[in-house]
């Protein structure tokens, strides 16, 4: 950049780099989502293509952002950690943040006609976002444990309230019928009068989509007998599995290895 006199206001920039050292959580919000699936008629409690939409987003930012290590999503909800030791950007917050939204909210426009061949996009969709820094792995987990069982409180919840609002109660009854309802009250109300098992519904619906990379086997090539010639490669899966206990990550340590 040229020198001028002008470079003074250069001053009025904060340094926002994220302190070294620490795990960064980029997490992504629907803003104004409710109106936004009113708009577009997205199926209550849950709409699979929308859902879906937000999960295939997920895979082209790990894709696309080789720091990315891990992504949590429900809703119109995406959570991003990036490694501890990343220099993306030389860690700025406005950057990374700025960066990750815009990213993201382009994809979800680009890709909604393979989702929704036969709804337009009425309106513009919008993001907010926020970035948290957490100095150790144990607190990464425990903070994707957290989302995941806000996945499964906002879930249940849902499920029996539009079940009874379908059932021909108002959305102000319906409330009214739920509050104080613990969750086996909520299993039992759904059994008994719906004949839905909680623990049947899609697995995406109660614990939410995890984003990660994991060695996959795949076919490279025939040899001349046409036998398969397989070959391990690193790949972006899509899984919705449960990251509260302690298995899975006992099963995938390398995901938030400290360095």
């Amino acid at each position: 950049m040229a020198n001028s006199k002008y470079e003074y206001v250069k001053k009025f920039e904060d340094d926002d780099r994220l302190p070294p050292c620490n795990w960064i959580v980029v997490r992504i919000d629907g803003c104004h989502f409710h109106r936004f699936s009113a708009d577009h008629e997205f199926e209550k409690p849950n709409d699979k293509n929308a859902l879906n939409l937000m999960n295939s987003c997920a895979v082209s930012m790990l894709e696309h952002f080789p720091d990315i290590v891990f992504a949590y999503g429900v809703s119109d909800e995406y959570s991003f950690v990036l490694k501890e030791t990343t220099q993306f950007y030389q860690r700025r917050a406005s950057k990374i943040l700025s960066l990750s939204v815009s990213y993201f909210t382009s994809l979800y426009v680009m890709k909604w006609k393979e989702f929704f061949p036969d709804k337009e996009l009425k309106a513009p969709p919008s993001f907010d976002g926020r970035v948290i820094c957490f100095p150790k792995a144990k607190i990464i987990q425990d903070y994707l444990a957290w989302r995941q069982v806000d996945c499964h409180i906002n879930n249940q919840y849902n499920t029996c309230f539009w079940n009874l609002v379908n059932s021909g109660k108002t959305e102000r009854e319906a409330q009214e019928f739920l509050k104080g309802t613990q969750s086996k009250d909520k299993n039992e109300l759904l059994f008994q009068q719906f004949g839905i098992n909680y623990n049947d519904l899609p697995a995406m619906f109660r614990k939410g989509s995890c984003v990660y990379r994991d060695k996959v086997e795949e076919t490279a090539k025939l040899d001349k007998g046409g036998n398969s010639i397989k070959r391990t490669r690193n790949k972006v899966v899509l899984a919705h599995i449960d990251i509260i206990g302690p298995k899975f990550w006992s099963e995938h340590q390398y995901i938030l290895e400290e360095e």
